[in-house]
């Protein structure tokens, strides 16, 4: 049996948690061949999932059983790092690196060198992948200081797309539409996101008009305090437009999947916006598409791996309402010195496009709703959860290293619970 250490924001509310423990319930399917451990590490802001399902109590004793193996003095066969590629390091005999973060045209020179030092890489996109594998830059080298001119990535590099997310629908009773036509924003409030351009744009098309947009949203974190900086933010965009019809719901803080469930298949929701100038994969999009749900979007980042799906002639095409864009500079204010490069590039949605994109929606929302359906009947056969986990595992066990994986012993799903039935059985 192989240990393995899992340095990861594992407890955290974020993208980045959600990857973690989608990562580990692939990897988990394997116990029989696989001991884990854990380091938790927070990521920006975020606040932590307070649910105590019975997957927190078991990444819980993960970080326990991790403190007690390195009191002994033990080691570890392989490490799993789910974070930025600046923060990686050899852990372990084999190392890999599991990331989200490429929005853009580039990675930063740090993602290349640290990504060099691991064995394999893990992202959640072929948009991931392809600017990880074609960014170049000049390094020098430690030793004896010589530049090295296009410098690249040269390990392996896979892409774990997320597996179906659905939920059973859960009423939130503090929502209370006034009107029967809405759209549905689900996102942070920053450069990257492009929030404040959502909105305006959103409140110049229906000012006049009974449509209502809720933001499911945050600065930073769920704390009460940023709900109250949030809500002000809000406020002062919304002054702008005095004279208006339109309304907008403003939802902060933690709420369940099957709260978002609700919003995703809400008989007055007609579709959910992102107009982000990029996404690694784009979660809240997935979501709102397994569930059925429209979307206005561009086709372009991460979004790009789920959001096509094959027409009557079997080319695959978008099935959204698509937003046109260019690829510009990233905006000064939002450069991040080793993650987010001066010199790289990301979609800026076309406002006109958008609003163009938000009012084909409302003037014939059955026509995208078929389109919808037909995206989510393609992404419930093509992103299952057997064959997401076991691309993870695949990527994951180095053969070269380790040998063939084992076969596994015989699994029954019951109750949910994936039970191995040559150990035990759990209530």
């Amino acid at each position: 049996m192989k240990k393995i250490i899992i340095k990861a924001p594992a407890l955290s509310r974020s993208g980045y948690g959600e990857q973690t423990r989608f990562a580990l319930r692939a990897l988990r399917q394997r116990e029989d061949i696989l001991d884990f451990y854990l380091i938790n590490i927070p990521w920006g802001a975020t606040g932590n999932i307070i649910e105590q399902t019975e997957e927190r109590v078991w990444l819980e004793s993960l970080m326990a059983k991790h403190n007690g193996h390195v009191a002994a003095g033990g080691t570890y066969d392989a490490s799993l790092q789910v974070s930025i590629p600046n923060e990686w390091e050899p852990m372990a005999p084999v190392n890999i690196g599991f990331t989200a973060g490429i929005e853009t045209t580039k990675v930063a020179p740090e993602w290349i060198v640290k990504g060099n030092q691991m064995n394999r890489i893990f992202v959640v996109s072929n948009h991931s992948k392809n600017v990880y594998q074609t960014t170049t830059c000049s390094v020098s080298e430690d030793k004896t200081g010589k530049v090295i001119d296009n410098y690249n990535l040269q390990r392996p590099i896979n892409v774990t797309n997320y597996a179906i997310r659905k939920a059973d629908p859960v009423p939130m009773e503090d929502v209370n539409l006034d009107y029967d036509v809405n759209f549905l924003c689900v996102c942070q409030w920053g450069p990257r996101k492009n929030f404040s351009q959502t909105v305006r744009r959103f409140l110049e098309e229906f000012q006049h008009e009974e449509v209502g947009l809720i933001v499911k949203t945050n600065i930073t974190s769920d704390s009460v305090m940023d709900r109250r900086g949030t809500e002000m933010r809000l406020k002062g965009l919304l002054h702008e437009f005095p004279e208006r019809k339109c309304k907008v719901y403003m939802i902060h803080g933690s709420i369940s999947e099957g709260n978002l469930a609700w919003l995703y298949t809400h008989k007055k929701v007609l579709a959910l916006i992102n107009i982000a100038h990029g996404e690694g994969f784009g979660l809240p999009l997935f979501e709102a598409a397994c569930h059925g749900l429209p979307l206005v979007t561009i086709a372009w980042g991460g979004q790009a791996d789920f959001i096509y799906a094959p027409n009557k002639k079997g080319k695959m095409r978008p099935h959204v309402a698509k937003v046109d864009y260019t690829l510009q500079p990233v905006q000064p204010e939002a450069v991040w010195n080793g993650v987010i490069q001066p010199d790289s590039m990301w979609a800026y949605p076309d406002g006109d496009s958008y609003c163009r994109a938000l009012r084909e929606v409302y003037k014939n929302p059955a026509r995208f709703k078929s389109q919808a359906k037909k995206l989510q009947k393609h992404i419930l056969a093509n992103f299952t959860e057997e064959e997401m986990y076991d691309d993870v595992l695949t990527a994951f066990w180095p053969e070269d290293v380790w040998g063939p994986i084992e076969e596994a012993s015989e699994y029954v799903d019951l109750e949910g619970w994936l039970v191995n039935l040559d150990t035990e059985v759990h209530d």
